[in-house]
């Protein structure tokens, strides 16, 4: 399976020449699928998702599946979202999809939080969105929040060490000035390391293999 990383908090996966779409939202380029099968969205947050992005995937692989939590389906007016909840499982073409947590990372006790939800795809390569739920298998690459209003680089660290997965790249970096996003990276390459894991440095567009 390969996971291409896009700007922010996009990714594509390719597995048996279909992919799956993670978190298109309003700080992502436009993306091009090829075999689309289903989109996942952790979130509402509109870095997350937004209609364009979603209105365009569907034009294009109009029997693509979106998988979401309930905030993302009462936000998604007029999209049909299959709603998923911590624990359950589905399957989609060639991805077998787990999820994890239920909530977005805390901002601020005076900000109401939403759903999210963490996706693991086939047992290799997990994304929490935006929080620290941790699954509760071994994971081959961890695609690692490195920026955003809610994030503490400390705890980033902790969920790293924690999850101890084999290969991490950063996401969610599109707030962060070229000197922080640097900061972030040596951050969660030390904590990566600590497992005995590899840290990938991955620019918008590249690869890596699971």
């Amino acid at each position: 399976m390969r996971v291409t990383k896009r700007e922010h908090a996009c990714m594509i996966l390719d597995e048996e020449g279909q992919q799956l779409v993670i978190d298109p939202g309003n700080q992502t380029g436009a993306v091009v699928a090829r075999g689309l099968v289903a989109i996942v969205i952790t979130h509402e947050h509109p870095d997350h998702w937004d209609v364009p992005h979603l209105e365009a995937l569907r034009a294009a692989h109009p029997s693509a599946r979106i998988f979401a939590p309930a905030g993302v389906a009462a936000a998604a007016e007029g999209f049909d979202i299959t709603v998923v909840e911590a624990g359950e499982r589905v399957t989609a073409g060639p991805f077998r999809l787990r999820f994890f947590g239920g909530t977005h990372a805390e901002i601020h006790r005076t900000i109401p939080s939403v759903d999210n939800l963490g996706v693991l795809v086939n047992e290799r390569f997990y994304y929490p969105g935006d929080s620290y739920a941790t699954p509760d298998v071994p994971v081959a690459v961890l695609a690692t929040p490195a920026g955003a209003p809610w994030l503490k680089i400390g705890e980033v660290m902790d969920f790293v060490v924690d999850v101890a997965p084999r290969a991490t790249f950063a996401v969610h970096d599109a707030p962060l000035s070229p000197m922080g996003l640097g900061m972030a990276h040596a951050r969660i390459e030390g904590a990566v390391h600590h497992g005995g894991g590899e840290h990938h440095r991955l620019e918008p567009g590249d690869s890596i293999e699971v």
